[in-house]
């Protein structure tokens, strides 16, 4: 638990649920990255956690960004962000929002069809642009392949009409998989992109760059049978590890698009056990029930993918069995039946539970007001 966190909740006592974020950890985070992968520029993935006070302070260390959608560019802006180092970096986009971003300044746009190149061609005419190409996900809790990304020969076809169109065929990007646990997948999709830019070059085109993603995993639940993450210095030795394999010493401009890695452990869900519970007489399972759930910012729990730590003031006594659910009338909004999860025995109704390493990917899959419950509310310390 951080201290500076412990002692705002401690003493300000906000309303369940809540986020509370340490900017302080967001900055070391960010120059850990950059300390240990320095020949990457980092584009903070602004989805995981779009705060303003997170962006301005990434302005101020410059960062660059990469962007999901048209809201996401205008928040990078208004923190302060130059166009020119935002990248927008979802393959599907509106032809208006990419006229928009490019009305902007924004000169660097991601595709993985020909029908979104055909867009950019239209509103963003003479702008960089990279193809995301499909590549394994396996390590990953949250896996990201099939819906994004084409096959290898699908890309160098699309960059050589990229480059027909008028557009600058600039690189080749990947993603391994958000919560990635083998460091080995980038060299997997490091050897794929290689064997693109063999063909292009081959093709007349000299790319320029490669965007490596995100996938940098957090260390969420310490279970028994759960391995110890890596740490990011090993995933960076790595990624140049790759690189200088698949492209010798003449390395391509990398990109690198960590979200969670910078915003997941310096934030703290604060949340209160509404109802403890069970189904039947003799079952010694005890359903606990918070005033958060998956859809007050707990989303990525879904298949209890991302297993998160709680911390209770009865930690340390003895534990049972528990399954732990959200607060809708929703049957879906289980967090955890199967993931073998304990709590203390003594745990109370009234009880407030903190939800550690709750940075990223929470405030924004909060809904807007789903059964009534307003949205999770946001602390920046």
């Amino acid at each position: 638990m951080n201290p500076k966190i412990e002692r705002f909740l401690r003493e300000q006592k906000p309303e369940t649920p809540c986020l509370v974020v340490d900017l302080s950890v967001v900055k070391k985070n960010y120059h850990k990255i950059r300390r240990e992968l320095p020949l990457a520029d980092v584009y903070y993935a602004v989805k995981a956690n779009p705060a303003p006070d997170i962006l301005k302070l990434l302005v101020g260390l410059g960062s660059y960004f990469d962007a999901a959608s048209g809201g996401e560019i205008g928040q990078c802006l208004a923190a302060g962000a130059k166009a020119d180092r935002i990248s927008y970096g979802n393959v599907i986009k509106k032809e208006r929002d990419i006229a928009e971003a490019f009305s902007h300044g924004v000169r660097l746009f991601a595709f993985d069809s020909e029908a979104e190149l055909l867009k950019l061609a239209a509103a963003a005419p003479g702008s960089q642009v990279y193809c995301r190409i499909l590549v394994p996900n396996q390590g990953a809790d949250w896996p990201l392949s099939r819906k994004f990304g084409c096959d290898l020969e699908m890309a160098r076809d699309l960059m050589i009409r990229a480059r027909d169109l008028g557009l600058q065929a600039y690189g080749i990007s990947f993603h391994v998989g958000s919560q990635q646990h083998d460091a080995h997948q980038w060299d997997v999709a490091l050897a794929r992109t290689a064997m693109v830019f063999t063909d292009l070059r081959n093709a007349g085109i000299e790319l320029k760059m490669v965007n490596l993603g995100g996938g940098f995993p957090v260390q969420y639940r310490d279970a028994p049978g759960k391995a110890e993450l890596p740490s990011f210095k090993a995933f960076a030795a790595a990624i140049m590890k790759g690189m200088t394999r698949h492209f010798g010493n003449d390395l391509p401009r990398m990109l690198i698009e960590p979200g969670r890695a910078i915003a997941a452990e310096a934030g703290v869900i604060e949340t209160e056990v509404v109802l403890i519970a069970r189904k039947s007489y003799d079952d010694p399972l005890r359903w606990v029930y918070l005033d958060v759930g998956m859809f007050g910012g707990l989303a990525e729990t879904m298949n209890e993918s991302i297993q998160y730590a709680f911390r209770t003031p009865a930690d340390g006594r003895a534990e049972s069995p528990v399954a732990i659910a959200g607060p809708t009338c929703d049957g879906v909004d289980i967090l955890y039946e199967k993931a073998g999860y304990t709590l203390p025995v003594d745990l109370k109704i009234g009880d407030r539970v903190q939800v550690l390493r709750a940075g990223a990917y929470t405030t924004t899959y909060s809904s807007v007001g789903f059964n009534g419950f307003p949205p999770l509310k946001e602390h920046y310390i």
